[in-house]
């Protein structure tokens, strides 16, 4: 069962983070990652990400949409699968467009090739960091007594 605090969490990680890994199936069906600049969401269901149309990306979304965001920040970890739309909507690629968009992209927000990537959440699994010195505790602990480790909680949300 998915709480507020569940969600406080992923949208605490995902917050935090400044690249995120965004996941997609190629043309030719291989999975491809490919490093993304944070932008913005809304919460942690819906995710903006600037991305030129001409991209190999784009053409491989436009033809198998599913997708996985993966977050990771001193406060943990998320993986956020869901859908991506691509989407032409001006008026918010130019609330989003920022200094670290035009150092990435050609043209500004203006270009009809700067798109924005939508991604639609599904689920989203995270595993919250329980610190670095609990997590060096655990690592000693597990060295030293071949138990297993507690990293931390570990979730899935529904978006």
């Amino acid at each position: 069962m998915t709480t507020d605090d569940d969600r406080g969490t992923v949208a605490e990680i995902m917050k935090e983070t400044r690249i995120a890994v965004l996941t997609y199936v190629s043309i030719e069906g291989s999975l491809v990652s490919t490093p993304m600049g944070m932008q913005d969401f809304e919460d942690p269901a819906t995710t903006w990400f600037i991305t030129e149309r001409s991209s190999d990306k784009v053409r491989a979304i436009e033809a198998d949409p599913r997708v996985n965001v993966s977050y990771s920040s001193k406060a943990g970890w998320v993986s956020l699968s869901g859908t991506a739309h691509v989407s032409d909507d001006r008026a918010k690629l130019q609330e989003l467009w920022d200094a670290s968009a035009g150092a990435f992209m050609s043209g500004g927000p203006e270009d009809p090739d700067n798109v924005l990537l939508r991604i639609e959440g599904d689920t989203a699994e995270y595993w919250e960091n329980p610190g670095k010195v609990a997590a060096a505790v655990q690592m000693a602990k597990g060295l030293v007594t071949d138990s297993e480790l507690d990293l931390g909680d570990n979730d899935t949300v529904q978006l």
